[in-house]
């Protein structure tokens, strides 16, 4: 069964934009370290799941496209790389710590604020609107899903 999720990046790390001009429009999705996210990636999302692409720490955050999972969970290859950000001194090739999945843009789609987002009662459960939300993935139910792809083609 298909499940859905909000992911979020910074655009000045990785925008919808820049999702289009990666090879096979595909990327790795690394550096998150936060367990609750990375287990998410590990023992849930399946490949074909579908999520929202969120920008974040920005001028004007909130869903600028929408992505899908490729493949299965795997060792997040910068927890090794030394010269990495992500680098993780207790992580091993055999015993890695940090797991991602791989996600390929589908489509850039229209801004849509978070203030906007808020003004529906349907999504108040989202866990993007709420205060202190830190968390780079999160999930979204399937009705939370159709009602943003309404919201989208204007067909609210």
């Amino acid at each position: 069964m298909r499940k859905y999720w909000l992911i979020k990046s910074e655009p000045s790390e990785l925008s919808i934009d820049d999702m289009v001009t990666l090879p096979n429009q595909t990327i790795e999705w690394f550096g998150i370290r936060n367990y609750q996210a990375r287990n998410f990636m590990l023992n849930e999302m399946q490949e074909g799941d579908l999520a929202l692409f969120w920008h974040s720490s920005c001028k004007e955050p909130g869903i600028y496209g929408i992505v899908s999972v490729v493949g299965q969970a795997h060792p997040d290859s910068h927890q090794f790389d030394v010269k990495s950000k992500y680098f993780d001194a207790k992580a091993k090739p055999d015993k890695p710590i940090w797991w991602c999945v791989d996600f390929k843009y589908i489509e850039k789609t229209k801004f849509i604020s978070i203030k906007e987002l808020r003004l529906y009662p349907e999504l108040a459960k989202l866990q993007v609107l709420k205060k202190g939300n830190r968390l780079s993935i999160s999930r979204i139910s399937e009705n939370e899903w159709v009602f943003i792809q309404k919201l989208l083609k204007n067909s609210v």
